[in-house]
Formats: structure tokens, sequence, C-alpha cells
């Protein structure tokens, strides 16, 4: 499980480190960085697929993820006393992402290129990562520490160069990952390489979920919603069958789910609800609903990941299923480390209630995001490596 998150110099998110819990959930109004705060985890997750430096070029390369105001935003500058007006930087200008959880802790810095006659001169550099044990950095707990091409991992009281070669394109994670070599960095990434986010439920007339769709064991959910129909067999086949009934008839009364199966091996999804005397197909059913559904199937996984990641999930739900949608975020929590990044009041106020859960309130401060009451000796401990 995530202990702390931290995040440097990306978008408003200038110098954030958070503490986590089991549930958390990421609130606060529009404008105030809860986006953003998502895309740094996604940006982290990257780091293990070997995809961080194309995810930064398509939010517009380094240049435009950057922390935009001064290098130092001072208490004088946030009570009004002086105007925001930047000075001589004191540092070199890095994107910092890390994390600790309750044995390992990582971080990645990047920064711009050195000059080099590449047509790739505008691709951010991988300029330090580092592994350690325990909850902050400290020398004396580093396990593996690559700065620039150079790659090394702890071996009884010295190093051992593994790489000294390193692309500075890609991760340690991606290219250091060797069991026996280096077991930490092949323990982080398939770790992170778990790590789970659903932002985007398709359910529009053509969305595939409403289609029937060929059928195979399908313990996780696709992040568009597509197999839904096999994830949810799955899930009545080797996972918890009676959830799975009581999450449906929890946000519809008297209502029953009913998977089929063609000749040609395609499964279909419908909804069979009290009143009615035919059960209602998926391309039938509202925008909410279907979604709601979705949401069913991703959280009663029969696969449960170390994080899961929640992005608005409210959207196109009627208020009054968020408590059950509530219910069903609880119970997941109970099996892996859930996110939920909401602004809906009633799902807030019912996540809340469970005694697992964690609210973070964000709120921006001159371009700023912070912890709302968080004060500046308030926050996890956190240090990142050197440059």
């Amino acid at each position: 499980m995530l202990t702390t998150l931290a995040v440097g110099n990306y978008r408003s998110l200038l110098q954030l480190v958070i503490p986590l819990g089991r549930l958390n959930v990421i609130t606060g109004p529009n404008g105030s960085g809860k986006s953003n705060l998502y895309r740094a985890l996604r940006l982290l997750a990257e780091t293990a697929r070997g995809g961080v430096v194309n995810a930064l070029a398509r939010e517009g390369g380094l240049s435009s993820t950057l922390w935009a105001g001064p290098e130092t935003v001072s208490r004088r500058m946030r009570s009004g006393e002086v105007p925001v007006q930047g000075g001589p930087r004191q540092h070199t200008v890095r994107l910092r992402l890390g994390f600790a959880s309750e044995d390992f802790g990582y971080a990645i810095a990047l920064g711009s290129p050195t000059p080099s006659r590449s047509a790739f001169a505008l691709d951010p550099e991988i300029k330090r990562e580092s592994i350690w044990a325990g909850p902050v950095h400290r020398p004396a707990g580093v396990l593996v520490d690559r700065s620039g091409p150079v790659t090394k991992v702890r071996s009884g009281r010295g190093w051992t160069v593994v790489s000294a070669h390193s692309g500075t394109f890609d991760s340690l994670l991606s290219q250091i990952a060797d069991p026996k070599a280096a077991p930490e960095v092949w323990e982080l990434r398939e770790r992170i390489r778990g790590w789970r986010f659903y932002d985007h439920f398709r359910t529009d007339a053509d969305a595939p979920a409403r289609q029937p769709q060929l059928g195979t064991r399908t313990p996780v959910l696709h992040h568009d919603g597509r197999d839904a129909a096999a994830a949810m067999q799955t899930i009545r086949e080797i996972g918890d069958a009676e959830a799975l009934d009581a999450a449906v008839a929890d946000a519809f009364p008297g209502a029953s789910l009913i998977i089929g199966t063609q000749p040609d091996g395609r499964f279909t999804l419908a909804l069979r609800q009290y009143g009615l005397l035919r059960e209602l197909s998926a391309a039938e059913l509202s925008d909410g609903t279907l979604r709601y559904l979705l949401w069913i199937a991703a959280l009663l996984t029969p696969r449960p990941p170390p994080l899961m990641v929640l992005n608005e999930p409210e959207t196109s739900l009627h208020p009054d299923l968020l408590p059950a949608l509530a219910r069903l975020i609880v119970r997941a929590a109970e099996r892996t480390q859930v996110w939920v990044v909401t602004h809906a009041p009633r799902l807030i106020a019912a996540l809340k209630q469970a005694p697992a859960c964690r609210a973070l309130e964000l709120e921006k401060t001159l371009g700023q995001t912070r912890l709302a009451g968080q004060g500046e000796l308030d926050g996890p401990a956190w240090r990142w490596p050197d440059n």
C-alpha cells in the first residue's frame, strides 16, 4: 500500500506531499488541481511501462508541464504583502515524482536534455532515479540508484554497476528488471504495472459494452468497459457471485442481471427489472444504468490490483445511485488500495462514513495546489534524492 505520494514542479503541483490510506477521496473545487494530481499518478505508472517520456510528449512536452510560477512562493506572497515575483533560480529545474509504500520508496526526476545532434532534442531526459527501503529516502537505505546513464545496485556494503549506458528516455524499471540481479526493481515494476485506472467508460449508442462481444474469461474489466458481459460472468464463476447480485439489487431493487451466450460464443448483457415483462438489453439501458453496471464489474474484480484509481466515477449517475456506489467502493477497499477523485458531495459524504476513508481536499493559492489544512510541518516525512 502506498503511504505517501510526492510531486514537484508538475503543473500546479509545485511541491505537494500527501499522506495516503486504504481508501482515499480526493476532493476540491474546480481548478484546484485534482486532475493534475491524477495525471501525476498516471505518469508514475508509465515509468514501469516504458512510456513516461511519450506521456509527457502527449501533454505538450516537458516545458508545458513544468510549474509556471516562481521557484518559491513565500508566505508574504500568499498573504499579499508582496507581489508574486521570480528571481534567480537556486536549484536546477526538475519534474519530480515519487512515492513511499510500506516497504519501498521510489523517486524519478526528469529534466531538459543535454545538447546533442539527435532529432529528438525536445525529449526530456531521466536525470535521477532511486529505490530505497523504508518510508523516507536516506543514503544508507538506498537499494538502487541511477544518475544519468549509470545505474548501480547495492551489493553488501558497496555497489555494483549494472548499467553504464542506461537510455535517458527509459526508466530503470524497464531496463534493469532482473529478479536475480535486482529483485527490488522487478518487484516494484510488477506492482506499478498492476495499478489500475478507470476514468472513461464508454456508454454512447455505439459503445462496445452495448453490443454482443466474444466472451473469454475476464478477471479484469477493460478500461472502456468493452468486455463487461464476460467480466460479469467471470465474477459469477470464480468471484463473488452473491456480491454481484447484491450490488445490482442495491442500486435497482428487484432487478437481476442476465448474462446470455450466443451459439457463436458472443456474450450479451441484459437487466431484468421489477414490473417489466421482458429484460432490457444493454443497447436499451440508460447511460447511467450501464455505467453503474460497469462499476460493479470493475470493483468486484476477482483479481484485485495493488491500487485502483477511479476518476470522477459519479459521471452520468443519478445522485440516488451514489450511496450504492460508495458501498461498492468501500467493499473494494477491503481488498485493494483505492483512490477516488470526485466532486460529488453525496458520494463524498457516503465514503467519509467508512472508517478507512482518508479525505484529502485540495485548494489552490496563487496557482499552487495545496492540501487544505496542511501546514509546512504537517505533511508526511519526505526527502528527494539529490540531483
